[in-house]
This record gives C-alpha cells, structure tokens and sequence, in this order.
C-alpha cells in the first residue's frame, strides 16, 4: 500500500509507536506552519498529550478520517464535531485500569501517612534525631474510602482497598447491584460520600456535569481531617476552591495527579502548599500500561486505515 500520511499531535511520539506504525506509515509531526499540500495529505490524528482536537481544527485537514488518542478520556476532542464530519475517534479502553487505581492508591498512602514531607525531613538538616511525635499520620486500614465514578478505574480501587479493610463508599450517576454486591460498596449520594469518607477518590471522567464538580461547598462537606485524592481530570476539582480548603485546613489534604492547566503555572499558589502532594500525570505511567496503550492507539488507527470499525471506537 502507499504511504498513509499521519499527523501527529502534541509531543514528539516515543520510539516505540514508529516501530509498532512499521514503515509504511510516514509520521508528520504536527506543525500550524504546515503547508496546505502537506496537510491535504493527512488522512488520521495520532493525539499524544492531550492537544485540543475541535471541529476549525479537524475543518483544516480536509481528508481526516481518523482520530487515535493515547489515553481513555476523550474531553479534549470535540466527539460531536467528529462524529459530524464522519471522522471516527478510538481510544485505549480497560488497559489503563489497573495502573491508574494502582496511582491512586499511591497517592492516597502518601498523603495519610506523609510521605512526601517526610522524604523531604529525611534529607533536611533538621533530622537529627528520631522523635517518635513527628508527622503523625492517618491510618489508612479500616477507614472509609468514598469512591466519585465507581467504573472500570473505580471498581480496581475498590479492589484494592478492600485488602485494607476499607469501608467503601461510592457515588454514580446510576447505582451498580453487581458492583455492590462484588465490592461490597454503598451506593449513597454525593452529599453523603462527602460527608461520611476519611479519602474522597475521584475516578470519574471529565464531562459537563463533573467540570467543578468538587468546590467551596462540597470541601465545606468533607471532613477536617479528609485527604481528598484526584486521579480524573483536573477541572473536576476547582482550584481556588481545593486551595482555600487546603490554606484554611478546611481539609488535612489532598494528592492530585492532574491539574487545570497542566502543568500549573510555576508561580501557582497551590504549588507552595505543604499539605498537598502534585504528581505529573502518571496515572498510567507504568511500563506495560504504557506499551498496551500505544498497541491499542495504532490498532484503531490501522482498523481505519482499512476502512474497518476501530476496536475502541468512541464515534
């Protein structure tokens, strides 16, 4: 076959993703200065990094046909506008799973028992001696975990707290039996989870209605001494909201794995507090989640190529 011409959004493509594309797939690295012959060329969208993929974008290459993102959430391409332009979009579903509720529960014990601080203490020229009354923790066995989006990601952390001894709280827009009665989760609202949970996890995807879902009121919910913990999407929490709590001790504190933007501005406020851990969104940043995910993206994009339905096909 000839050669399929593939934009590439974002950041340079690892190594890996030229090998698994073969050689009869050349790569053109996204570039706005790109002339309008080379762009007539483009036939799909590898999207790496989350860039913006909307309908005066997809209008600018006029023969797309394919968008492959690298990752589960989708928030940042405009699926409706896609879906009008008979553009088919895929993504890497049920790989991601297990290493995102892996980070989540990273995060959490690094917030209860302070691991970060403590690190930081460890290496500082304060830590002279042992003093069994410092950085007193939360215990994390036996305490209530408050699950926001009890699905696929969701139901891997409550797995995993489970072998805690975790009471497991959830909230969903709709109520999951088989997921209760395999988890041993309660279903209860929003307003209850808040209210009831010591760790509030956030694993639910980016929409219109969960955009500030977590603000000044729902923290006002939350316990004083509740870590709030976000492995979704950074606008799912606000961040003058998330900073207040954190300031005020509304909250002990938070650990989140993504932001809004991302990264933050290097004069954020957020980034000066010490009661809240950032990581750089490594919720799937695992050697074999990572390889699966970029398997998975050339998959849907060589289904397409061959005219044939995407395995993880969103439109």
């Amino acid at each position: 076959m000839s050669p399929s011409r593939i934009s590439v959004m974002g950041d340079r493509l690892p190594a890996l993703f030229f090998e698994l594309l073969g050689p009869d797939i050349e790569v053109l690295e996204w570039d706005d200065s790109a002339s309008s012959e080379a762009v007539k060329r483009v036939v799909a969208l590898i999207t790496y990094g989350h860039p913006q993929v909307d309908g005066p974008l997809m209008d600018r290459i006029p023969n797309l046909r394919i968008v492959s993102n690298f990752g589960v959430g989708v928030d940042h391409i405009d699926c409706d506008a896609a879906k009008a332009r008979g553009v088919a979009v895929g993504n890497t579903p049920g790989c991601v799973d297990a290493s995102t509720a892996d980070m989540t529960l990273a995060l959490m014990l690094a917030a209860a028992r302070n691991v970060v601080i403590g690190d930081r203490f460890a290496r500082s020229p304060e830590f002279t001696h042992y003093d069994p009354s410092q950085l007193i923790g939360m215990e994390v066995t036996g305490s209530t975990l408050g699950i926001v989006g009890l699905g696929r990601i969701g139901q891997q952390v409550a797995r995993r707290a489970r072998a805690f001894d975790m009471r497991i709280l959830y909230h969903n827009r709709r109520r999951d039996p088989a997921a209760e009665q395999e988890l041993g989760a309660t279903y209860c609202s929003l307003e209850e989870l808040l209210l009831e949970s010591d760790f509030v996890a956030l694993n639910c995807p980016l929409t219109v209605e969960t955009t500030d879902l977590i603000g000044t009121r729902e923290f006002s919910l939350m316990k004083p001494t509740g870590i709030l913990i976000n492995v979704a999407r950074g606008p799912v929490v606000n961040h003058e909201a998330l900073f207040e709590a954190l300031t005020s001790r509304r909250i002990a504190a938070a650990a989140i794995d993504v932001t809004s933007p991302e990264p933050l501005p290097r004069n954020h406020p957020l980034l000066k507090l010490d009661n809240l851990i950032i990581t750089p969104h490594l919720g799937t940043a695992s050697d074999r989640t990572r390889r699966r995910m970029m398997e998975m993206t050339v998959e849907n994009l060589m289904a397409g190529l061959r005219h044939e339905p995407l395995p993880g096909r969103v439109v």
